[in-house]
């Protein structure tokens, strides 16, 4: 089959970025042909599996004098937020976009036209391209979006339900799209979340530190307790992520050798001068890590011990999938869908949940219940430290990417 992936940003960064990545990827070890279409800065460079013919969209340029429009109101990278698009910067993004979607389909005949985001460039691909068979994916921020602002709201929502197939990350998100795109549920396909296993696995000259501490070795275990401990985050610096509830979480943390990773850019400087104030003041060392490739991020995992997503809004964090497959033990904010996607697919497995706060416009937390939200999150993250208990490696290496690949090739076989 012959492939032709779409993203409005950057393919390399981000949960969804790295979900279209990962994608690329399994499709290259099924065999399939490949072309992807992205919206970038001239200076980007981007890594696929040779043989995938790439067709960028440059922002900040002639033809789009502006930066790139992302999913999310804070991007690890400059960007424009939709609420603020003007119409005649969408009309700009539609006829750039559209000159690169027309060259590759002319040059590249796809078979299957894969949209990453059910919002404004899917829609523009759909309605341009009546006669291609043409798939999107719910990343979750579309829907965020959706109930955020109204830019084209009625245009997206009516070419939404036109897709020949959508898939989904799991089963709330499910609901939630035919609920409010008012797609037909016919059409929706729980897809799931996959990861690189060639890169986020066990390193065997690393290793968890705490991580395969068998019954019987007291002594050891002694010693694994006294030594410094790592809590990691990866992912944007941004509030709507928890990581200023997760540095003033820190303070409930009984005294004991710590440390806190923060991995990731940061979007908005107001939100991330606030961030520092807090690490300065944190009874606990934290060390900003700035952006990783996925190598280094996966080194610095097998080098932690836990990892902790305290996010307000996600789709389903492919980084808690990536955490566990390092041996990491998990600490994740209680998100629609997440628990039971994990529970289905990987079963008992080291990751605490914990109750989120009360949420209002759709990712903002109520303030007044923050600090027992990162009460919560201190005591979740003192029992993860405390524990030994590891995640069944087998069940995680059944997400990797071409097991996530063949399931929409069989998808859209099937359909055909």
């Amino acid at each position: 089959m012959r492939i032709l992936s779409i993203t409005a940003q950057k393919p390399h960064s981000t949960g969804s970025g790295v979900y279209l990545t990962g994608l690329v990827k399994g499709f290259a070890a099924l065999g399939q042909e490949q072309a992807v279409v992205a919206g970038v800065y001239q200076d980007d460079l981007l890594h696929f599996p040779e043989g995938t013919r790439v067709y960028p969209v440059y922002f900040q340029s002639g033809q789009l004098p502006f930066a790139i429009a992302g999913m999310s109101d804070e991007m690890p990278y400059e960007s424009t937020i939709y609420s603020q698009m003007t119409d005649s910067m969408a009309e700009a993004f539609r006829t750039a976009f559209l000159e690169r979607i027309g060259q590759a389909a002319e040059e590249f005949s796809p078979d299957l036209i894969l949209c990453h985001h059910l919002y404004l460039l899917t829609s523009i691909v759909r309605e341009a391209f009546p006669h291609h068979r043409v798939a999107g994916i719910c990343h979750g921020t579309g829907l965020r979006q959706m109930k955020k602002n109204g830019l084209w709201g009625e245009y997206i929502r009516e070419n939404i339900q036109k897709l020949d197939q959508i898939f989904c990350l799991h089963q709330e998100q499910m609901e939630e799209v035919a609920r409010v795109y008012g797609a037909d549920r016919e059409k929706i396909e729980l897809l799931g979340a996959g990861y690189d296993d060639s890169i986020f696995h066990i390193l065997p000259d690393i290793g968890n530190c705490t991580c395969g501490t068998k019954p019987g070795e007291e002594e050891e275990t002694k010693q694994l307790q006294k030594r410094e401990k790592r809590l990691i985050y990866a992912g944007k610096l941004s509030e709507k992520k928890g990581v200023m509830s997760l540095l003033r979480s820190m303070s409930y943390i009984r005294e004991q050798n710590l440390t806190l990773w923060l991995a990731g850019g940061w979007g908005n400087k107001e939100e991330y001068s606030e961030i520092c104030q807090l690490a300065s003041s944190c009874p606990y060392p934290v060390e900003f890590l700035g952006r990783l490739s996925q190598e280094e991020l996966a080194r610095r995992m097998n080098e932690a011990d836990v990892f902790v997503l305290p996010s307000f809004y996600e789709g389903l964090p492919l980084v808690v999938v990536e955490a566990l497959a390092c041996g990491l033990r998990v600490v994740c904010s209680d998100l629609p869908g997440v628990r039971p996607w994990i529970l289905e697919k990987i079963g008992k497995c080291p990751v605490e949940f914990v109750a989120l706060p009360s949420i209002i416009h759709t990712d903002e937390p109520v303030k007044e219940e923050l600090p027992e939200f990162e009460r919560r999150l201190a005591e979740a993250v003192e029992r993860s430290l405390d524990s030994t208990e590891q995640p069944d490696l087998s069940k995680v290496a059944l997400l990797s990417w071409t097991g996530i690949s063949r399931r929409i090739l069989e998808v859209c076989e099937k359909e055909n």
